[in-house]
């Protein structure tokens, strides 16, 4: 059944189609019948069609390619077991394809640079704030002169910094420990890492800024992050969400910051190739950092 399926089947025109879609991540893996699949081999009542069905997936995507294939293995085991072939004549092989420089690692560090990101930006800000309130900081801040839009911006500079020189430490260990190889361009990555950085300081800011206490933020904190944490794609193939669920993904905050990082540290993407992802981070930014000065509670 199609509609009950957690595969998404796309049309392509030919094979070199699919591999570039495959590079741009456009595709999580290609299904390749070879030109002898199903040849008839055996004589008598031996007589069976064979073949082995190929899933191509990006090289690194480990998970997804296991995933896929172990689908494929159980679509041409139910296959036989209708043929009445016990010996699986049928079956399905995954192959990694794409850059033989890049390691399985240097897919994976994306997903952990945006999760370290997140990490620091909400549990840091939304644990400390609330304690501040407690401590009274804020209510003798607000007896001077100073706004709320002032102290959100103020702080949200401090840590974005922060942020960023921790993203750089790991970065520095990943390339000297673990060998990270970087395809892309750094100034284009650094553009991404300020405003995913600041995306992600702004969301701490708004949910430390709102709450009275820790019994408040700490609730509200994993309420966010556990969903950009599972659902962005950062750890976890989206296609083997449900069809409603990966469209949802496309509006998850996070999301938008693991396609970037993708798209630009493996891929080697232009600008012009990430401008969506840009874009998406901007809007998110403007939207929390005026909700997080709006909701803002001094005490």
């Amino acid at each position: 059944n199609a509609k009950d399926s957690i595969l998404k089947i796309k049309d392509v025109k030919d094979m070199d189609e699919a591999r570039e879609k495959l590079k741009r991540s456009e595709l999580n893996g290609i299904i390749e019948l070879p030109s002898d699949f199903g040849k008839v081999k055996g004589e008598g009542k031996d007589t069976r069609p064979t073949g082995t069905i190929n899933v191509l997936y990006a090289k690194g995507s480990e998970q997804t390619g296991s995933a896929l294939t172990a689908v494929m293995n159980q679509i041409a085991n139910k296959i036989n077991m209708h043929m009445g072939q016990p010996e699986a004549p049928l079956k399905a092989a995954g192959k990694a394809v794409g850059d033989e420089q890049l390691k399985s690692f240097d897919y994976t560090f994306t997903g952990l640079l945006a999760f370290s990101l997140m990490s620091m930006g909400i549990f840091g800000l939304a644990n400390q704030m609330p304690a501040e309130k407690q401590r009274g900081s804020y209510r003798r801040l607000r007896a001077a002169p100073f706004t709320s839009g002032q102290l959100i911006i103020s702080m949200a500079i401090h840590y974005t910094i922060i942020s960023l020189l921790s993203l750089i430490m790991m970065i520095v260990v990943g390339m000297l420990l673990f060998h990270f190889n970087m395809r892309g361009d750094w100034l284009l990555f650094s553009l991404m890492s300020v405003i995913s950085a600041m995306m992600m300081v702004g969301l701490g800011l708004l949910i430390g800024g709102w709450a009275k206490n820790e019994n408040q933020s700490a609730p509200l904190s994993n309420l966010i992050s556990f969903p950009m944490m599972f659902l962005s794609g950062a750890f976890f193939p989206a296609f083997l969400f449900p069809e409603w669920l990966r469209g949802v993904t496309q509006f998850i905050p996070m999301t938008s910051v693991v396609d970037g990082f993708r798209l630009i540290m493996t891929e080697q993407a232009s600008l012009i190739e990430v401008l969506p992802q840009i874009g998406a981070v901007v809007a998110w930014v403007v939207v929390i950092y005026i909700a997080a000065i709006k909701l803002f509670r001094w005490e």
